[in-house]
């Protein structure tokens, strides 16, 4: 010790000793002088030993007995102040370690003196533990005088000594023990021969210990024998001892120092010889007492247990057994037998308490708890001492609950000091349960009215007791009530707790040690193998002895445990307390789990689910012992059998939830206390933690947990957890989802390894999507679907990619799906193939089809949503996953689509399916090389597999190439749509199919076409045509809902019309724009002469709009361009789409905007036309016969469509205007075809066409929108058109050869029926006409056109004509002018009368023109005979002209008659110019005609209706005028060659002048007789004219050459004189203004008489 060596200490001590010293010699200088004289000579031997030594303390030790010796002698004076101050020195000296061993033994001698004296007893009791605490100088019997000493000061009279002792006492035996420790520890290295120890009772030594080990052995063996009230060994002079003192100091010894007793067979000996003998004998009182037997019944008074005693030998036991079990094995036993005794019901409370508290010693002891397992249980013939004690345990809680009732407390307490303390246990009444809210006051356990509250008493897995330690009670102390059971409930708590970590923390290092062997064992090297295959047997076989005891250990505690821990948790009112019991029933459940237990396993796990469940709440499984007899209710439910009884009320926990038990019949509600709540969060915890132990116990776990989640009314939300739901009120017909939902959590947490289960877990929940009822429908079907989307997510290893199996596998119960009818199901098939889109659309691959057989299996009859919904997953494939799906999808993908463009649930769907059909044909052909190449990869891999097996590749469409294959399939899709009942999609996929077919065609292999031709395009048409022709024609009032349908398409057949026009208008367009591929298919003909039969059939469909869409149709086809040869043909087809207008001539279309780069296909078949060597081109016959063909149908068509019906009502079928216009517009085009071998047949045969077009009437609804107003001059476009027909066919045979031009005179023929119109409409069969004009207030059915400007302009295309082929032979011989003037004739004659004013003009005009042309023509063919015929017609024509018998309209005004007039005059010109000076070559009859004519015209021309006014107007006179002057001047003419013309004329004049003279006349004698009245006004403008005549014709005759006129003339005329000067007198004006006219010529004959003049006389 550093502080008590250093010089500074040293030094001290040194004044410290000296200053004693004085002080001492001080004291005792008057009183004890020999002390004093000591106390200086010390002080002087002090100094000396510090002069001479250096080292100053071994000096003092070995001198110690003289240093002490002084004060020693103070000691013995036994004076107070004086021994006190020794005593201190004394102390000092000890504390420095220089007292000797003589020095020692005087010390205890003198401190013996003092006790007997009872000096300064505390200062002793200090003295002694410093004396043997400092150093080890005091050995036997000093050693043994000092602990004497000791105990002889624990027995006086003062109470503070007493204890000091005890405590002294106490230390003093622990320092013997360390001592000897310490001698161990320093000879541990010294390996001794052990020497048997014989089994003497030597009392004073052991030879073979060593000294401090002998001293600790003497003690401990005196120990023993003063408990045993025997006589000690060692410890001579002890006058008194407690047993009670004894067995503590016993226990302290052998609970501090249990290495000596085992290490040391001497002790170990005195243990089993000695202690436990001793402890068995003091045992007896408590093991024959019982209580409540009174003593007077039995013969001897029986010794009652000693509590403190009691007390302490069951500390003692619990240290033997703790400690030194492995010695004392048979002892043990019979400890332990008597600990269980203790636990019974007889014996009293404390003892009861005690014991309990020693056993939850042990309980914590969980190894020691094995040695008992092994060094009891397992072996024969031995008691079950681990069994009984779990047992006693269980037996003695179940006590505690049936204590006697109250009343015999008192009994109780005097049999034995069983205070049970009678008024706490008042609480068994249930007077102390808060009632109303259901919780108690106190933790507490309350079972069959008896009320025990849990007191807490100790930490967890320590066992503190309270009873056990109560070291200074001698009475029995009062038990509080429940503190055993507290202490029971803790042993049963720790001991599971302690077996269960135990045993379970080895088995974790027996596998994890299997393990490392097993992973080393797997790479062994080959020198290591045979060693380690050793080393495992080893382990092996330390396995099975551990797996032997622990599974001894569970077997024997389960069924005590489990009664024990039932009881309990069904007493139990305190959360605190049911969780701690739930745990234990949980651990225990998994251990026995490990163990592989399945009994004891089942039997913790059927506890917890009973206690989830309600009261007397039956669930067969849990109560298969049971179930027999309570079977009369019980009722299957998914397989298992459960049973109802009505909950019992007696638990007084809080209810948290009221729902419905899970049964078939309704039943009453039943309620979930907080308790069955806690169970049921332990089910979950052992389910959840221990999962992989429960084996067959699942069906239990599961069971309970499916009513469970049934009563609270939970209900499965996504991913299958259960969320609360609402509250089930009154039964409910649901089922129980509980295990879809855990089906699908189950497969969703086993996602990494989902191939196992997979096939039988999706088997089983699509059993479930056909179950009737909607709920555990619609679940299993939530379930499928989310484990389905989950797999496809998960991240597999290898990935799914890599695995297409696996891919396949789990998208398959999605596929199998389909074949379930429910629509709740389909939907949510649907909505997840949409989900499995969205997110792993781009990873679908082999999965494609299945996905879309999905889409596809959807029919129509299944209800629009799901129509709709599985609609979004085909728009969402076509948009975004096309390019990413194999090649070989495309075509379902096709075939999908058009699936749903047949469904009639949705119009909409329908029509945009079509556009995704669009939209497809897009993507085929942007990505057109790539789709191609793989589908060859493809079908070259199936060819070869086909080949293999044998079998022929069958696809639709076999042999194309299978690029073009998918085309068609999408062509033949679309041709389907195009026949749907409904116009919307009719139309829509018609325009979507011309068009795909237009834009992307061209990637077609040449031979496809055929295809494309025969197969879609003519099959379509064919279909087309036989549903418009059995269209209904019934109205359809409203199309769905309030929409309106336009008039024209009303009726079924209307709309269908519309499809047969868009079909065939498309077909045409493909001909057209594609001739260059079609034509060298070889049977183009064929082909083309169908597509004329088409036409034809629809142009002659009683549909207007079928019929003219049909002509459109017809003249696309027509403006086809003719291959070209290679020198100018166009690098690239003709475009799509081109409008041409109807022009003559070759058409060609520009070529198409977008080069062609691909290589493949389109290049090279261009190229094949391009290269230098010829084209295969067919022959210009052939194409002659195509155009035939057309000129054939053409024909039918017309000849058709234009013969008037035989009889007429109100339906009969009269061609359109725009439909025959339209007809007549394709002629033109045709003829530029086969005008090379058109002849006159075909001429006539136009001729009728033309003819029987122009003559159909207009219906009265659509005249207005056709007809010109009456007034205005306006050809319609039909008559347009055939005008344009005859002029295209007449320029051609203007330019055709010689043979042609015997055309011309059909074409006038035509043309004149034509003018003929124009005052004799044509008639149109039997129809009745009405005619325009009226038309308006007569409702009529049919008007008749217009004709009036029809037949003018052919008139004037007449005149043209004629003006350019007069000459021509075939005009001249078929006389061609004759029949013109024939024809104007008609109007020429009607004059007046003719419908229209401008024609008779016209035809004047017009047969001026074609005469002043024709008749030098017919005059130069004068002797051929060739128009002898004319003549006559020529001169009617006239007469008929000239002299009208048309009156002039009554409105008409003076400048229109003097215009009239000037055109009569045109025409007499016309006859002086070109016929009269040619009288020669014209026959004589009609010179006279003419003659006769121009006679009437100078005098007959007057007409009678006229006012006053007009009447020198009205009469004509410029043409009289003209006809006088004609006539004149033709009379007398010097070129007058036969006599018999000039008599003619003569004659004409002379009854003129005649005439003139007897109107005069009579006007004369008229007015003479009148007087004042005027004269008739007829008769005045007769003088009028007669005077105007007269004047005339003196001018005319001046005019002429005097020779021409005969003297009988000149005489006539002036006879007339005297005649006129009569009527001088008349009265009338305008008679004096004639007369005055008439008179001024006159003056002309005024000559003097010739004789006079003659004589030259005046």
């Amino acid at each position: 010790m550093s502080g008590t060596n250093s010089p500074e200490a040293v030094k001290k001590l040194l004044e410290n000793m000296q200053s004693d010293l004085r002080a001492l010699s001080l004291e005792c200088r008057k009183k004890f002088p020999p002390v004093k004289e000591a106390a200086e000579s010390g002080i002087i031997k002090v100094k000396t030993i510090a002069a001479r030594n250096t080292e100053i303390l071994a000096a003092l030790k070995e001198n110690s007995s003289e240093v002490v010796q002084p004060f020693l002698m103070g000691c013995g004076t036994k004076e107070p102040k004086i021994t006190q101050l020794c005593l201190a020195a004394i102390q000092r000296l000890m504390s420095h370690e220089v007292v000797s061993e003589t020095a020692a033994g005087n010390i205890i001698n003198m401190l013996w003196q003092l006790m007997e004296n009872s000096l300064e007893e505390l200062k002793l009791l200090q003295t002694v533990l410093v004396l043997l605490t400092t150093s080890t100088v005091v050995h036997d019997e000093a050693l043994s005088k000092a602990i004497v000493l000791c105990f002889r000061l624990h027995f006086t009279k003062d109470n503070i000594t007493n204890n000091t002792a005890a405590a002294t006492v106490r230390q003093v035996v622990t320092v013997v023990f360390e001592r000897m420790v310490a001698e161990d520890e320093r000879h541990r290295d010294i390996v001794e021969q052990p020497v048997l120890v014989q089994a003497n009772s030597n009392r004073r030594s052991v030879s073979t210990l060593r000294p401090c080990a002998k001293d600790a052995y003497m003690l401990f063996q005196d120990l023993c024998q003063l408990v045993n009230a025997d006589a000690p060994y060692w410890l001579v002079g002890m006058t008194e001892m407690t047993r009670t003192f004894g067995l503590e100091l016993l226990e302290s010894v052998l609970n501090d120092f249990p290495q000596v007793f085992l290490q040391h067979q001497e002790f170990s000996f005195l243990l089993k010889e000695r202690v436990c003998p001793l402890v068995i004998k003091l045992f007896s009182p408590n093991i024959k007492f019982r209580q409540g037997s009174s003593a007077s019944s039995s013969p001897a008074p029986v010794e009652k247990p000693y509590f403190p005693i009691c007390m302490r030998l069951l500390r003692v036991v619990s240290v033997l057994i703790k400690q030194f079990y492995s010695l004392l094995v048979t002892e043990c036993e019979i400890f332990l037998s008597l600990l269980v005794k203790f636990l019974d019901a007889d014996k009293p409370q404390w003892l009861r308490a005690v014991a309990v508290e020693s056993i939850h010693r042990l309980c914590v002891q969980p190894q020691l708890l094995r040695s008992f397992c092994q060094s009891y249980d397992m072996k024969q013939h031995s008691t079950k001492v681990f069994r009984d004690i779990v047992n006693a345990l269980g037996s003695f809680i179940q006590s505690l609950f049936l204590v006697p009732p109250t009343g015999n407390t008192a009994a109780a307490n005097q049999a034995g000091n069983n205070n049970v303390g009678g008024p706490v246990s008042a609480p068994a009444s249930t007077g102390m349960l808060g009632i109303g809210g259901g919780v108690t006051l106190l933790p507490a356990f309350e079972y069959r009215g008896t009320w025990i509250p849990i007191l807490t008493i100790t930490v967890q897995g320590s066992a503190k007791a309270t009873y056990l330690e109560m070291l200074d009670k001698v009475e029995p102390p009062t038990i509080p009530e429940g503190y055993a059971m507290s202490v029971a409930f803790h042993c049963l708590l720790d001991l599971v707790r302690g077996i269960t970590s135990m045993i379970e923390g080895e088995l974790g290092e027996v596998e994890t040690e299997c393990q490392t062997t097993t992973e080393a064992a797997s790479s062994p090297t080959q020198s290591s193998e045979q060693q380690e295959l050793q080393s495992t047997s080893d382990q092996l076989d330390t396995e099975i002895v551990s797996r032997a005891v622990w599974e001894e250990m569970v077997n024997a505690c389960w069924c005590g445990l489990l009664a024990a821990l039932s009881l309990l948790l069904d007493a139990s009112t305190d959360e605190a307390a049911t969780e701690n019991i739930l745990k234990a029933e949980l651990t225990m459940a998994a251990l026995c789990g490990r163990l592989g237990l399945v009994t004891s396993r089942d039997a913790f796990i059927t506890a917890i689910c009973k206690g989830s469940l309600p009261p007397h709440y039956a669930l067969t499984v849990l109560n298969a012992t049971t179930a027999a007899t309570l079977s009369s209710k019980s009722y299957s439910i998914q397989g298992q059998s459960v049973m109802m009884i009505s909950p019992s009320s007696e638990s007084h926990q809080q209810v948290v939830a009221v729902g419905q038990p899970l049964a078939v019949q309704p039943q009453g509600t039943v309620m979930l206390t907080s308790k069955n709540i806690q169970c049921m969060r332990t089910l979950l915890n052992l389910a959840h933690c221990h999962g992989a132990v429960l084996g067959t116990s699942w069906q239990l776990v599961l069971a309970t947990l499916q009513h469970l989640v049934w009563i609270l009314g939970l209900k499965p939300s996504s991913g299958g957890a259960l969320k609360p739901g609402r509250a089930v009120e009154g039964p409910s017909t649901e089922p129980s989802l509980f295990a879809v939902a855990k089906l699908l959590e189950t497969g969703l947490v086993n996602m990494h390894r989902i191939e196992i289960l997979w096939r039988p877990l999706t088997g089983h929940l699509l059993e479930v999507c056909q179950h009737p009822n909607s709920r555990m429908r619609e679940w299993g079907a939530e379930a499928l679907t989310s484990l389905i989307k989950a797999g496809l997510t998960f991240n597999h290893d290898p990935p799914l990619s890599q695995n297409q199996r696996l891919q396949l596998l789990l998208l398959n119960p999605l596929k199998e799906m389909s074949s379930i009818n429910h629509p709740d199901i389909r939907l949510k098939q649907l909505e997840c193939v949409l989900q499995i889109l969205q997110s792993q659309g781009d990873s679908l691959g082999p999965g494609w089809p299945l996905a879309l057989g999905v889409m596809g299996a959807i029919r129509n009859d299944q209800g629009e949503s799901l129509i709709r919904t599985a609609f979004q997953c085909l728009q969402l494939v076509v948009t975004d996953f096309l390019p990413t799906m194999p090649c070989t999808c495309l075509q379902i993908v096709v075939d999908v689509a058009g699936s749903f463009g047949l469904h009639n649930q949705e119009l909409n769907i329908s029509l945009t399916s079509i556009g995704l059909l669009w939209n497809i044909s897009d993507y085929f052909f942007q990505r057109g090389e790539i789709i191609e190449k793989e589908l060859n990869k493809e079908e070259a891999a199936q060819q070869k597999q086909a080949e293999e097996k044998g079998v022929v590749l069958n696809r639709p469409f076999h042999p194309a190439p299978p690029f073009d294959c998918l085309w068609l399939c999408l062509y033949a899709k679309l041709g389907e749509l195009c026949v749907d009942p409904r116009p919307a999609v009719r139309k829509s996929a018609g325009q979507t199919l011309f068009s795909t077919i237009g834009a992307h065609g061209t990637l077609l292999q040449h031979s496809t076409w055929h295809t494309v031709i025969w197969k879609v395009l003519f099959h379509l048409l064919d279909r087309v045509r036989e549903s418009s022709t059995t269209a209904d024609k019934e109205k359809i009032e409203s199309g769905g809902g309030n929409i309106l349908i336009h008039h024209s398409r009303d009726t079924a057949e209307k709309q269908w019309a519309e499809t047969w026009v868009l079909t065939l208008a498309g077909v045409a367009r493909i001909f057209n724009t594609r001739r260059y591929l079609l034509q060298p298919l070889g049977d183009f003909s064929r082909a083309w002469d169908v597509l004329l039969d088409h036409i034809q059939s629809a142009a002659l469909s009683k549909n207007n709009e079928v019929s003219l869409a049909a002509l459109k149709s017809f003249q696309e086809i027509l403006q086809i361009v003719s291959p070209v040869r290679d020198s100018d043909k166009p690098e690239t087809p003709p475009a799509v789409n081109v409008p041409v207008p109807v022009l003559i001539g070759s058409i060609s279309g520009p070529g198409l905007s977008r080069p062609f780069v691909r290589t493949d296909s389109i290049g090279e078949r261009l190229g094949r036309y391009s290269s230098s060597e010829p084209p295969i081109v067919t022959d210009e016959l052939e194409d002659l016969n195509l155009w035939w063909a057309a000129w054939n149908t053409w024909y039918r068509i017309g000849s058709e469509s234009t013969k008037p019906p035989i009889t007429f009502d109100k339906l009969t079928f009269i061609p359109s205007q725009p439909f025959l216009t339209a007809l007549i517009q394709i002629f033109p085009a045709l003829y530029q075809h086969i005008k090379t071998g058109f002849n006159m047949d075909d001429l006539q045969k136009l001729g009728v066409i033309l003819h029987s077009a122009v003559s159909v009437p207009i219906s009265s609804d659509a005249s207005p929108f056709i007809l010109p107003s009456y007034t205005e001059a306006v050809l319609t476009s039909l008559q347009e058109a055939v005008l344009t027909a005859l002029d295209v066919l007449q320029k051609a045979i203007c330019i055709g050869p010689e043979n042609m031009q015997i055309m011309y005179p059909a074409i006038f023929d035509q043309l004149l029926a034509f003018v003929e119109f124009s005052c004799k409409p044509p008639q149109y069969g039997q129809l009745e006409t009405k005619h325009i004009a009226n038309a308006k207030y007569n409702q009529a059915e049919w008007v008749a056109l217009n004709y009036v400007p029809f037949a003018e302009r052919s008139l004037e295309v007449v005149v043209d004509l004629y003006q350019k082929t007069a000459c021509h032979k075939a005009v001249v011989n078929e006389k061609v002018l004759q029949n013109i003037i024939k024809t104007l004739r008609v109007p020429l004659s009607l004059k007046y009368s003719c419908p229209s004013e401008s024609t008779w003009k016209l035809a004047v005009s017009s047969l001026l023109k074609v005469l002043s042309i024709g008749l030098p023509v017919a005059r130069q063919h004068a002797s051929s005979g060739k128009f002898d015929s004319m003549w006559p017609e020529l001169a009617s024509t006239f007469e008929d002209f000239l002299f009208t018998k048309s009156i002039p309209p009554d409105n008409l005004s003076i400048q229109e008659f003097q215009r009239n007039e000037s055109i009569d005059v045109e025409v007499v010109q016309l006859i002086s110019t070109e016929i009269l000076p040619y009288a020669n070559f014209i026959p004589k009859e009609f010179v006279g005609q003419i003659m006769t004519m121009l006679n009437k015209g100078s005098i007959h021309s007057q007409s009678s209706s006229f006012t006053e006014a007009e009447i020198d107007i009205r009469l004509r006179e410029e043409f009289s005028k003209m006809c006088f002057e004609t006539l004149l001047q033709f009379s007398f003419s010097n070129k007058v060659t036969t006599p018999q013309e000039g008599y003619i004329s003569r004659m004409a004049l002379s009854v003129l002048l005649k005439r003139s003279q007897d109107v005069l006349h009579r006007y004369i004698e008229d007015e003479r007789l009148s007087g004042k009245c005027p004269l008739p006004r007829q008769q005045v403008t007769e003088i009028i004219f007669v005077l105007k005549a007269v004047s005339t014709l003196i001018d005319s005759l001046k005019k002429t050459q005097p020779e021409n006129v005969d003297g009988n003339t000149w005489a006539q005329v002036i006879a007339l004189y005297p005649t006129l000067v009569e009527c001088i007198t008349c009265s009338s004006s305008e008679v004096c203004s004639a007369l005055k006219e008439a008179l001024v010529p006159f003056k002309d004959f005024m000559q003097p008489p010739a004789s006079k003049v003659q004589n030259g006389e005046s």
